[in-house]
């Protein structure tokens, strides 16, 4: 098995891992709207994400399910493309990043398909595992499950701020779960290093120029 290869494994298991643990944990300790403050700026609240990003929802029961259906085929392109990446020797820190944003994405693609099935609604009490009475939705129409909250900072827009002058502002203002997190630290590895990680495989992958054997001439 290749170091690469390793990494990525490494990644994936591991964000997957832990990303499932916490999720699990929330959903069955916590009802949902909870929120358990450790700092004024770290806080663990639990919302559920019906649909895209920043919890928009994405056209009722049919649009859920091409969503769901989108999720799993990026994450089966995300499979072929790691896989070449690793193949092609890639610099290992951008195989690490790819192996984050897949792991994210299939962290969450969890959810959606399954969550539903495992779970009964977080209502004014924590859910159970399996439940007697069955999940809240079927296959592919789980909620995702968001914990993370950083308000870091929190204010108002001066006056003269063009827009939004006077307005309530807040900075870090999502709720997020590890595997957005896992996405997040992917993009932003190969937004510092995409320099380094693009021209050390330009340059393995320009194929080195042969020799052309020159003529023997006679000793006169």
């Amino acid at each position: 098995m290749s170091k690469r290869l390793k990494i990525a494994l490494f990644v994936i298991v591991g964000v997957l891992l832990a990303d499932q643990l916490i999720k699990i944990y929330i959903k069955t300790h916590f009802a949902l709207g909870d929120e358990h403050v450790f700092f004024s700026w770290f806080r663990i609240h639990f919302t559920e994400n019906p649909g895209m990003a920043f919890g928009l929802e994405f056209g009722g029961f049919l649009g859920k399910l091409a969503l769901s259906v989108f999720r799993i085929g990026a994450a089966i392109f995300g499979i072929y493309y790691l896989r070449q990446i690793i193949l092609k020797k890639y610099h290992i820190g951008y195989v690490a990043a790819i192996a984050f944003i897949f792991a994210g994405a299939v962290g969450n693609i969890l959810d959606s398909m399954f969550y539903g099935i495992f779970f009964n609604e977080s209502y004014g009490e924590p859910s159970h595992f399996f439940p007697v009475e069955g999940g809240y939705a079927g296959f592919l129409h789980g909620k995702v499950v968001d914990m993370f909250y950083f308000p870091i900072i929190e204010g108002h827009f001066p006056n003269w701020f063009p827009i939004w002058g006077g307005e309530e502002f807040m900075f870090f203002r999502p709720i997020f779960n590890l595997a957005d997190a896992s996405i997040s630290t992917g993009v932003i590895i190969i937004l510092l290093f995409q320099k380094k990680f693009f021209a050390e495989n330009k340059l393995a992958e320009t194929p080195k120029e042969e020799s052309i054997p020159q003529p023997e001439t006679k000793a006169e």
